[in-house]
């Protein structure tokens, strides 16, 4: 009997994605600090597990404790207020709230450049969508990554919900479909620039009705998808 295919999945590694063998996965993660990857035996499980946090496959529960949901509290208090004194005008939720059933991206950088890594979170349920972290980068490579990113996801999903991001100038090189970033190619980030060409083709080669719209973060706070290392 043949051996059975596996597709192993890495969430945090040198290489984020699914893998169809071993050594693809272990190139990604070997020697990689608090690397998180896991088999499975079907394309669509994988694929599944990908699109979740990967501690719903583990039983780490301090690190659960360190990544749980962001508080939505004061949004949706505030939302909830408005929808029953306006009669859920809609002109001024857009306006003044933001839509709750969105996607959002944050970016976050210990030392810049140093360890970088961005997300994606659903603001509605919380619920962290993707996830990916690299050694060596910028912050502002990870909110640029971030959006395409969640562009890339919410298009092949068929999803009609906005983008949400905290970064003006990630949005600029968004439009102009190339990351202008000043971080120098060298043997710590050329594998960081492969991921970044690759999300500048994604730009360059398709279309999308996204809206990409600017977290309003003095009047709601911190975007869903902060880390929470500010000071």
């Amino acid at each position: 009997m043949g051996k059975t295919k596996k597709y192993y999945v890495v969430w945090t590694g040198r290489k984020s994605g699914i893998f169809t063998s071993w050594d693809e996965c272990k190139a990604s993660i070997d020697g990689f600090p608090q690397a998180r990857y896991k088999s499975f035996e079907t394309k669509k499980d994988a694929v599944n597990a990908f699109e979740n946090p990967y501690y719903d496959y583990f039983k780490i529960s301090n690190e659960k404790q360190t990544e749980k949901p962001p508080d939505k509290q004061n949004i949706y208090t505030l939302t909830r207020s408005k929808i029953l004194n306006t009669g859920n005008n809609s002109e001024l939720l857009t306006n003044q709230l933001p839509i709750i059933d969105s996607l959002c991206v944050d970016a976050a950088c210990s030392g810049n450049p140093g360890c970088m890594e961005y997300r994606g979170v659903h603001i509605l349920t919380g619920k962290q969508i993707f996830y990916y972290k690299y050694p060596f980068g910028t912050n502002n490579i990870g909110e640029f990554l971030g959006i395409v990113h969640g562009l890339s996801y919410l298009k092949r999903h068929n999803l009609p919900q906005p983008l949400y991001t905290d970064s003006v100038n990630a949005m600029k090189w968004v439009r102009q479909k190339q990351c202008k970033t000043k971080l120098e190619i060298t043997e710590k980030t050329k594998e960081l620039f492969e991921y970044i060409k690759r999300a500048e083709y994604w730009l360059q080669h398709n279309t999308y009705t996204t809206q990409i719209l600017k977290w309003n973060t003095e009047s709601w706070g911190e975007i869903p998808a902060d880390f929470g290392r500010k000071k």
